[in-house]
């Protein structure tokens, strides 16, 4: 046998040559056993990989090329048997880069051009095949599916399975247009066509997937089908088919708008397609929709919430208020006829209690989305021209009609309808109204005062006028519906005279037997939801007093009812249940009585009013207590989902208000965040009035003080708490504000870098470190043990290290402070600081004479934490420098140092014993001091 690796490569090649491939592989693979070169095993490699090619052994021919390549990339040899052995073994694409890079190394081979040639044409024929089968395959899936699905006969289940295989294969770009191509849509129109809800709502769900995010493919479909068509299936009284053609017109409205993720296909790039058209149509047939017999409740709804949704502006910089013009021009008046409807009367259109509030809604978006006075002024006159036409003296319905525009237009855009009340004989009107025979009169009359006395100047007319009416009227109805109402309407006024006293004399009896009847309104189910929320306006006016906020806390049924209700999307029970709320924590604002200025009033004989027992502390927790077992929080937490035109921003800060109140006790503060309260609580420290955003931030603070973030503000939510929380560090806010953002941020600065790094770029830096030299004990611990995490941070040392700052100097002297939970969180923020940025170490000596004298304090304090903290400075400062530890070796340091460290062993205070006598052995190894038996 030979041992030489080059015989036996030679050995190889002749059998290779005398085609005895399965000896010349045998040298060949001895060969490599023996050989130790590895340019010589390249070629050994290589050589076998082309006896496994000749043998028909793919794979083993690509192994051994791989092998030749690992070892020198460009063997152009070796690259080729690869592509070879690759190309028989079907992978094509591996063995056209192979190609490739042999024709990179010589370009001039034909050979190897002859070969990408080849592969590329077979390489697009087995694409061509491959898609060519997924279409068929997909055309056969699509077409049985089909088959099933218009099949009267077929099973159910088999119905139900291929309906949402439909379903899933519209929602993906290639089903979607295999389906297109195949004439689907006609399909899915014999699917809505059968009447049968399961195939209709599977037919407009697939088409809905096919719409989305393809412009072209949704003006097809919404031409095909037709627009009358989608409105008439919006419109049937069927809520799952109705919801689901909504979302297919808004899924067409969206492509049409240029909104949400467009994919180009082909030629479809090359396209323009005007889309003004087809969004004008739409609109006119929304618009259409609003004023039909035939169109039911949810139906309307439907329209009005797509109007709401598309017509005004998202964004008010955008100068183009087209649309909201369009809407003005052609369907303000069938607005104004959904608000007049009058659900009492036969002629009413079918309604659901949301529908005229929701007009309403849009009614207020439209009017904000006007840019100017005259496009204002045009709204007011088509109004004014609208209403006008509908009061007629000898057709008393058609003239509450027109109150009842007047009503819808108060809870819209406030300041126009408050114009509208200045039309001649309209508040008259609404007066003598009140007094008529009829209770349908009677109702809407009463309804529109309500609405029209939130003005002063209207409820002084009122008060004038009306109150003698309201009062019989709530003496001698029958009709709980005007009864309910003319409480409210008693109590609003009573309200806007400023007094409880006003209110009580309205009344004419006690404002706990009018809460009495208000909650048992509340609690009263068979009486319809828009009755009932007056009940609940009742009792955010009667809850001011102090006997009524404590029965209706005991009442749990009428609270839960409330809680219900506060569930609708209603803008007046939002604010209402939210008021109410407000009054029985006792979290409104109260003005602070100076002693001084109480005993010059008793002395000149004026009227000081008195806090009502019920209203002290103790009956104020007792209720907070109440309410958060009653469940206020998930009620409060539902009220914050509600669409933005109906949470308005005083709401907004109602609902502060009541959460901060809620989280006085740290007790219930994981109560709040187990029932979403404190995601409920970052959209309103955002978004809101400048008052709602405090208090929402304060109670996210106080959250934030106490709890695990990672359990109250889990995942990416947590970031979104900083920015508040610094908001709070503010010298217009109060103590307790600033001192319970600091415990924050603190617990929110020991958990993460990512978190720290987040409160340093919401530029929170300088206000800690002004709160650290604060006059307040506990501002200025919390403040130094918010730094004390904050400094672990790299950017927060950097920003230490930096020349042309005393913010060392701070926390050195504060080290020297006589309160000891400062001296722990600045000792910890020193010690951190040192051992990080050795810069700091020699720094620390030059920013104050004190620093040594402090430092030995650190050493000798009585507080181990200090202590500790202190030894741990003085590690870090001898390791960091030999010319350091000499200094400190020279100074009274030393003593101290080794009197610590000759101290017997004690578990309590063993770290300090160990850090002690780290420091000795370090000067030791520096040569600065000799151990004691050399001493």
């Amino acid at each position: 046998q030979m041992e030489d690796p080059i015989q036996l490569k030679e050995e190889g090649n002749k059998y290779f040559q005398a085609n005895d491939y399965e000896k010349a592989v045998q040298s060949y693979t001895q060969a490599i056993k023996l050989n130790k070169d590895k340019a010589l095993q390249a070629v050994l490699y290589r050589n076998r990989a082309a006896c496994f090619l000749k043998k028909e052994e793919y794979a083993k021919a690509a192994s051994d090329a791989s092998r030749a390549i690992d070892i020198n990339a460009s063997d152009i040899k070796a690259l080729y048997r690869r592509s070879q052995a690759l190309e028989k073994l079907g992978k094509l694409d591996q063995a056209f880069k192979d190609a490739q890079k042999c024709a990179t190394i010589e370009p001039r081979n034909k050979n190897f051009q002859e070969t990408l040639r080849r592969l590329g044409a077979n390489i697009q024929e087995k694409v061509n095949a491959s898609q060519t089968s997924i279409q068929f395959s997909t055309d056969s899936r699509v077409q049985k599916m089909f088959e099933i699905l218009l099949d009267e006969n077929s099973e159910k289940e088999k119905r139900e399975k291929a309906a949402n295989n439909l379903i899933v294969l519209g929602r993906e770009e290639a089903g979607a247009e295999r389906i297109f191509q195949n004439n689907g849509v006609s399909l899915l129109l014999q699917l809505i066509e059968t009447k049968d809800a399961e195939l209709i709502l599977a037919a407009v769900r697939t088409l809905s997937g096919m719409c989305t995010g393809h412009k072209a493919r949704a003006t097809a479909i919404l031409h095909y089908l037709g627009i009358k068509n989608i409105c008439m299936w919006m419109s049937v009284d069927n809520e799952e088919i109705s919801l689901s053609v909504c979302n297919l017109l808004q899924t067409i409205t969206d492509c049409l708008l240029g909104q949400g993720k467009e994919e180009h296909h082909g030629k479809e790039e090359a396209v323009v397609l005007d889309t003004k058209k087809d969004l004008r149509m739409i609109t006119v047939h929304l618009l259409d929709m609003l004023v039909s017999n035939k169109v039911s409740g949810q139906g309307r709804d439907r329209a009005l919430n797509l109007l709401n949704k598309n017509i005004p502006r998202k964004d008010l910089k955008d100068q183009d208020n087209s649309r909201t013009i369009f809407v003005i021009d052609n369907g303000l008046k069938k607005i104004l006829k959904v608000v007049g409807q009058i659900p009492e009367l036969p002629d009413c259109l079918p309604l659901t209690e949301n529908t005229q509030l929701t007009a309403s809604v849009l009614l207020n978006k439209l009017y904000d989305d006007l840019r100017c006075d005259p496009e204002r002024d045009n709204y007011r006159v088509i109004c004014e021209e609208y209403i006008k036409s509908k009061i007629d003296p000898q057709d008393m319905d058609k003239t509450l009609h027109a109150v009842q525009m007047v009503s819808g237009v108060l809870q819209g855009p406030f300041d126009l309808g408050n114009k509208l009340l200045g039309m001649k004989g309209i508040m008259e009107m609404m007066v003598s109204l009140c007094g008529s025979e009829r209770e349908i009169d009677q109702l809407v009359a009463v309804e529109a005062l309500i609405h029209a006395s939130t003005k002063l100047s209207r409820a002084t007319f009122i008060i004038s006028n009306g109150v003698t009416l309201l009062k019989d009227i709530y003496k001698k109805t029958k009709n709980e519906k005007i009864k309910i109402r003319a409480l409210v309407g008693l109590c609003k006024l009573g309200s806007a005279g400023g007094t409880d006293y006003g209110l009580r004399q309205f009344a004419e009896g006690s404002t706990e037997k009018l809460a009495k009847q208000c909650r048992k309104w509340l609690c009263n189910t068979s009486i319809d939801a828009r009755t009932r929320k007056w009940a609940v306006e009742g009792m955010a006016y009667l809850t001011f007093d102090a006997d009524v906020k404590d029965d209706f806390v005991e009442d749990q049924p009428a609270l839960q009812a409330m809680f219900e209700l506060a569930k609708t999307s209603d803008k007046t029970i939002l604010y209402s249940v939210a008021s109410a709320l407000v009054n029985c924590t006792n979290s409104y604002d109260t003005k602070e009585l100076v002693p001084e200025l109480v005993q010059l009033a008793k002395f000149s004989k004026q009227h000081v009013p008195e806090e009502h027992p019920k209203d002290k502390k103790d009956f104020v927790v007792k209720r907070v207590k109440r309410l958060l077992k009653a469940g206020v929080v998930s009620a409060l937490v539902c009220m914050v989902k509600a669409d933005s035109a109906i949470l308005t921003d005083q709401s907004k800060e109602l609902i502060a208000r009541v959460f901060l109140a809620l989280c006085e006790d740290p007790k219930d503060r994981g109560t709040i965040v187990a029932q979403g309260g404190g995601k409920a609580l970052i959209p309103l420290a955002v978004e809101g009035t400048e008052v709602g955003k405090i208090k929402a931030s304060h109670a996210l603070a106080k959250i934030a003080a106490i709890s695990n973030p990672d359990i109250a503000f889990p995942g990416e939510r947590v970031y979104e708490v900083v920015r508040p929380l610094v908001s709070l560090l503010d010298t217009e806010r109060d103590g307790l504000q600033n001192y319970e953002a600091l415990l924050g941020l603190t617990n929110f600065s020991g958990r993460s870098d990512k978190l720290r790094l987040k409160i340093v770029k919401e530029k929170a830096l300088p206000d800690i470190e002004n709160y650290m030299f604060e006059n307040h004990d506990q501002l200025r611990q919390a403040a130094t043990e918010c730094m004390c995490n904050l400094v672990v941070n790299k950017e927060v040392q950097e920003r230490f290290v930096a020349d042309g700052n005393d913010r060392l100097k701070l926390v050195v002297l504060l080290c020297g402070e006589d309160d000891e939970k400062v001296q722990v969180a600045a000792a910890g923020a020193l010690a951190m600081l040192t051992a990080a940025q050795k810069k700091l170490c020699s720094k620390m000596t030059q920013v104050t004479t004190q620093w040594l004298e402090i430092l030995q304090r650190l050493c000798l304090h009585d507080n181990m934490k200090v202590q500790h903290r202190g030894l741990v400075i003085t590690f870090n400062l001898i390791t960091a420098d030999k010319e350091l530890a000499k200094k400190l070796v020279e100074t009274e340091l030393l003593e101290i140092l080794t009197y610590i460290g000759k101290q017997k062993d004690d578990p309590k205070k063993q770290h300090i014993l160990n850090v002690a006598r780290d420091c000795l052995t370090k000067c030791m190894d520096y040569g600065l001091i000799k151990p004691l038996s050399q001493a």
